[in-house]
């Protein structure tokens, strides 16, 4: 009798350990997807941002590419934009620092080219924005390297 009592509280702190680490497994889980989605937000709500500084100045062919699905990707998304000469392209990327500085207080990591005006490179991580003079782009042509990434057309 002592013995089956002893095997049936065993097996109750077994069940009641299996489900209090089954219970807190869940809420891990369910913390994690809620970050992570969190995270997603602030991205679209980054890129968001980020396209409606380049419309505010006028930029042309804005494009993004989601990248998310890619396992070579640098990023999530690119944002390619073309503008008309040197002070429009800074123009553009005064714009993007603004509005992200303004809306978001966030600073691009990096920026590159900035100095010329030909092509600039604005580094935010999860977003890359490269931003055009139209011979340039053209030249180079980098929406063709990530041919398959999903586009999305914005208007100018």
């Amino acid at each position: 009798m002592e013995s089956n009592l002893i095997w049936l509280l065993v097996n109750k702190a077994v069940y009641l350990l299996r489900n209090y680490w089954f219970k807190k497994c869940i809420f891990a889980n369910a913390n994690l997807k809620i970050n992570m989605a969190i995270k997603i937000d602030a991205t679209n709500i980054l890129l968001e941002n980020i396209i409606n500084a380049i419309q505010d100045v006028k930029g042309q062919d804005i494009i993004s590419l989601d990248l998310r699905k890619l396992d070579t990707a640098i990023s999530k998304y690119f944002v390619i934009c073309t503008g008309n000469s040197n002070t429009q392209v800074k123009a553009i990327e005064g714009s993007i620092k603004k509005s992200i500085s303004k809306n978001l207080e966030e600073k691009p990591f990096n920026v590159e080219g900035s100095d010329i005006g030909e092509w600039i490179l604005m580094d935010y991580s999860d977003i890359i924005v490269h931003i055009f003079q139209e011979k340039t782009r053209n030249y180079y042509n980098i929406e063709d390297f990530w041919g398959d990434a999903k586009f999305i057309t914005y208007k100018d």
